[in-house]
């Protein structure tokens, strides 16, 4: 068997390597390509939004040349601009009563407060569609410049998303715009080009800057056949040869899934004609070491098969335990009744983790989502469930719970409830319905007075808008863009199964790509140590937030490390389930 291990291993690595450098070359030209049109689609849409203002920008560029110093941009735009707009539209009531901004007047009768809060609106408004633009193509950088002084070689970035900050008088954090910066000839040779010539470029500058190797894309904005500025943006070429190595090793993973499959017919095969007998031998003599019972003789004697070498070997081996029947009769008794029950136990486990979700990545053909759950259970079989499944070809439930109690009378109502959640939701009923109904089923015949924590979250896989219920359960963690995991404190229901004919509520929830949810029961915050301390909800958090970039995979192994440290050798009361879930967004 090792034999056979170590050559299957082999081969399978050589044929993986071959396969995986074949794919590479072949998709590094074509994902090049692909990013550098990238890059012309979104330069050419943001050219045109801009080239849509007319004037207006043309004012606006003049005026920020005029007056630097009144253009405040807070460091936080995208919060600001619908209070920007606001004090704005505010101010044009005020002072130009019954008239209609861009209809009756223009920029040029504004004075000069007006004039400045409409071009800090314009600017909020800016900066927030070129990071939109960066995130939604993946780029690293997207500018708008014009030249300061050409003869210089030097640039003015007007809108530069990575700008410095500066501090006001006020105590008020906002952007240092307006920076100067020569630009080299040789190295940004099409950017130079764009501007002098005022066309569009075939070409794009290689670079290695503070974001890596870059390509850089410009285009020239011109208003009224005026020459504006240049509408620039970077991608960088290390995130496009990740997208190359992501595919090439999910290609290993198939090539490397076929291999097992075949290499498992194979050895079907050899087990079917030569291994099983062996292994039936050993498995009888095993189990007759275990529980001494003379009984397993006759089945050894009557399982012999041909009268070949595995064969007398099987009868002489039968032919001593009948021997022996009478010394190990009372022990045999004993021993066959403890096993006959860790048997059942055994199967009860083995039931209960085949029936919760184990195969990940989940759903390997979507790329909206990346799942990873885990439960352990206090004893061989506990309470605490998980399940996601998609409801429909856009719709993906979440759902994680706890029954009261545990062993086997509390998995036997975990698997009554997980089902009828999962009956519920697939049938089409909301989150809430389905709680709702899922409550009053259980709590018909109910008399041992079980119930169940829940918390069930439908998600649209297309816009990340869903509905979640909280049935007595513990807050849920998320973690928006790049900031830390917080719990979500929404107000709770009651347990399910707790009392018939209650109407439970749903809340909305929204995801954006990149957002990513923690559930889990409560044996993890009531994880106690010898010194009976909980590990908590701050414990969680710290240990959610020391890596909180980690994929769900690697971050919940993680999460029971910190787990299992603080609780050292103390006893484990409470199974400890938890769900990790990433929002991608829909896959293009």
């Amino acid at each position: 068997m090792k034999l056979f291990a170590i050559v299957f291993i082999l081969f399978a690595a050589v044929t993986i390597i071959i396969n995986g450098t074949m794919t590479y070359a072949a998709q590094t030209d074509a994902y090049h390509k692909d990013a550098v049109a990238d890059l012309r689609r979104l330069t050419t849409n943001l050219t045109r939004q801009i080239q849509s203002e007319g004037n207006e920008f043309v004012h606006l560029k003049k005026w920020f040349q005029e007056h630097p110093d009144l253009v405040q941009v807070p460091v936080d735009f995208r919060s600001d601009l619908p209070e920007a707009e606001k004090a704005f539209n505010r101010y044009i009531a005020d002072h130009y009563p019954g008239k209609v901004y861009g209809t009756d007047f223009d920029f040029d009768d504004l004075d000069l407060e007006g004039q400045r809060l409409y071009v800090n609106y314009s600017f909020d408004y800016w900066f927030s569609a070129f990071f939109d633009a960066c995130e939604d193509f993946n780029l690293s950088y997207v500018y708008f410049i014009y030249p300061e002084s050409e003869a210089d070689l030097k640039m003015n970035y007007m809108f530069d998303p990575t700008m410095e900050t500066t501090t006001t008088e006020d105590g008020k954090e906002i952007l240092k715009l307006g920076d100067v910066v020569y630009e080299d000839p040789e190295i940004h040779k099409y950017m130079w080009e764009a501007w002098k010539t005022g066309e569009v470029q075939n070409g794009f500058d290689t670079l290695n800057n503070e974001f890596g190797h870059v390509y850089t894309y410009c285009m020239p904005v011109l208003i009224n056949g005026e020459k504006v500025g240049l509408m620039c943006s970077e991608i960088s070429v290390d995130y496009v040869n990740t997208e190359i190595m992501q595919s090439v090793i999910k290609q290993a993973l198939v090539t490397a899934l076929v291999l097992i499959v075949m290499t498992a017919v194979l050895y079907f095969l050899l087990r079917k004609e030569v291994l099983n007998r062996i292994v039936q031998i050993e498995c009888e003599i095993k189990d007759y070491s275990d529980k001494k019972d003379p009984q397993i003789a006759n089945e050894i004697i009557a399982k012999a098969g041909p009268q070949d070498e595995i064969g007398v070997l099987a009868r002489s081996f039968g032919n001593m335990i009948l021997e022996l029947e009478n010394y190990m009769i009372n022990l045999q008794k004993i021993t066959a009744e403890k096993e006959r029950i860790d048997a059942d136990l055994n199967v009860a486990t083995q039931i209960q983790s085949d029936m919760l979700p184990k195969i990940f990545p989940a759903f390997p053909e979507r790329k909206e989502v990346g799942i990873f759950a885990s439960m352990t259970p206090a004893k061989e079989v506990g309470g605490d469930f998980y399940d996601f499944f998609l409801v429909d070809d856009t719709h993906l439930a979440l759902v994680i719970a706890d029954v009261s109690g545990k062993g086997v009378p509390a998995a036997l109502f975990m698997v009554i409830a997980k089902a009828l959640i999962k009956n519920r939701l697939q049938s089409g009923e909301s989150p809430a319905e389905a709680v709702t109904n899922v409550n009053n089923q259980l709590c018909e015949g109910n008399e041992s007075q079980f119930f169940v924590t829940v918390w069930l979250a439908v998600i649209d896989l297309k816009t990340g808008d869903g509905y979640e219920v909280n049935a007595g359960h513990e807050h849920p963690a998320i973690r928006r863009g790049n900031k830390p995991y917080t719990l979500i404190k929404s107000k709770h229901s009651m347990a399910v199964a707790a009392m018939e004919g209650l109407k439970y509520r749903q809340n909305e929830i929204h995801l954006d790509p990149g957002d990513r949810l923690f559930v889990y029961t409560d044996g993890v915050m009531e994880a106690t140590n010898a010194q009976n301390e909980l590990f908590g909800e701050k414990r969680m958090l710290e240990a959610l937030n020391r890596d909180p970039d980690a994929l769900p995979a690697k971050l919940l192994p993680s999460v029971k490390k910190e787990i299992d440290d603080f609780v050292g050798d103390a006893p484990q009361f409470d199974d400890i389930t938890m769900l990790g879930f990433i929002y991608y967004g829909k896959a293009e």
